[in-house]
């Protein structure tokens, strides 16, 4: 029986690491976690952890968490992972057992071979090298500008904090490319005038 969906204790992004190391294909760190690990220190508490990987390869992440069942969340509810439920979301959520807790959101993302594709537009690409980058610890995360693009969805309170906490490290270039990508999936959005401000 897996418990409702607010049972979150996420792991921190150090257990993942443990849990891949050695896995030959691209996954880092999204969501807040990855403005925390650019940063060194956290800025806020993390009611879940999101990680992202190759959407076709995510039978070898799964392979790593054999003490946890898959669920997937959609629409309020959860769905055995099978071709047909992960079709219509790309998470998907691993429940410890042992603890009863949901521990880790896996995001299966679209990609081109070495290339990370954005699930919400297919027309922005990145080589994965461009876009993952390292901790001291050597644990993987998402670049901010890509963090941000997928925050600016909902922005809610925690994206605003996310924005104003990330803006300040992006370069020129971060800034440019986030708002090109603005401009493609969010034109109107009111994140624009403060990076190009």
């Amino acid at each position: 029986m897996m418990p409702d969906l607010d049972a979150w204790e996420p792991w921190p992004p150090s257990v993942v690491a443990e849990r891949l190391a050695g896995l030959d294909l691209p996954w880092y760190v999204a969501g807040g976690w990855a403005i925390d690990l650019c940063r060194g220190v956290p800025s806020r508490p993390h009611e879940d952890l999101e990680i992202a990987v190759p959407a076709d390869r995510f039978a070898e992440v799964r392979e790593r968490f054999g003490d946890c069942e898959f669920a997937v969340p959609h629409d309020g509810r959860l769905f055995t992972p099978t071709p047909e439920s992960m079709r219509t979301s790309h998470q998907t959520w691993a429940y410890e057992r042992v603890s009863g807790r949901w521990r880790l959101d896996v995001f299966r993302e679209p990609h081109d071979g070495t290339v990370w594709v954005c699930r919400r537009d297919d027309r922005i690409r990145r080589p994965y090298a461009d876009i993952v980058r390292h901790d001291p610890d050597g644990i993987p995360y998402l670049v901010l500008e890509v963090v941000l693009l997928f925050k600016a969805k909902a922005v809610r309170a925690k994206d605003e904090a996310d924005f104003a906490t990330a803006l300040p490290l992006l370069d020129d270039t971060a800034r440019c490319w986030l708002d090109d990508a603005l401009a493609l999936v969010h034109p109107t959005h009111p994140w624009r005038a403060r990076l190009t401000g």
